[in-house]
């Protein structure tokens, strides 16, 4: 049964030191990263999806977030830009994107997954997107990024919502104030959420 990969928000602006919310300890993972989706197999990987925190000014300003953190990840910014290299990922393996504006994933209505080759002319609709997977038999979604604790978590939680057992390669994330062993122990405990080393 093949799996799903979703790499969360692996940005500049959190990726490295001097991003403007970056993560203690993820500059580290961009290698490790890499080598792991050049590894993923086509036999047993359904697709691998990159999603982006996307933020205007404007809109940002007046937002929930702001009031606990400085702007970050604005569209077309430097620090908006993915430090991981998705043509590593085998061709035969597809490769989609996804912005979103906020935490969660799954909380903003309308949000579109792009085919991130340019291979797919019209986008699909994230509901359908995943409703498609599971009909497909893709049962397990591995997630990986940052952080374990915001962006990572809500992405795991409304996997669970929709039916998915979820894996988290300790060893490919860092949390802000609680790393992923604490967050699944804490919000998670008896879900289909399995932690593991690597």
């Amino acid at each position: 049964m093949a799996r799903f990969v979703i790499v969360v928000d692996t940005q500049k602006d959190f990726m490295t030191a001097q991003g403007a919310l970056g993560v203690t300890g993820a500059e580290a993972l961009v290698e490790p990263m890499n080598a792991w989706l050049a590894s993923l197999d086509p036999r047993d990987t359904a697709g691998v999806l990159f999603t982006f925190d996307t933020h205007e000014p404007e809109i940002y300003a007046g937002s929930m977030e702001a009031e606990a953190f400085p702007i970050h990840c604005v569209r077309g910014s430097e620090g908006w830009a993915n430090l991981l290299d998705a043509a590593l990922i085998d061709p035969a393996i597809p490769v989609w994107r996804i912005e979103k504006g906020v935490f969660d994933m799954w909380a903003e209505p309308g949000l579109e997954i792009e085919d991130a080759r340019g291979l797919q002319a019209a986008p699909i609709s994230r509901e359908p997107f995943f409703a498609d997977l599971k009909a497909s038999d893709v049962d397990e979604v591995t997630v990986i990024g940052v952080a374990a604790d915001y962006c990572v978590r809500w992405a795991i939680d409304g996997l669970i919502a929709r039916g998915f057992a979820v894996t988290v390669p300790a060893a490919l994330t860092r949390g802000i104030e609680r790393q992923i062993e604490t967050v699944a122990a804490q919000d998670f405990a008896g879900a289909r959420l399995q932690v593991t080393a690597a």
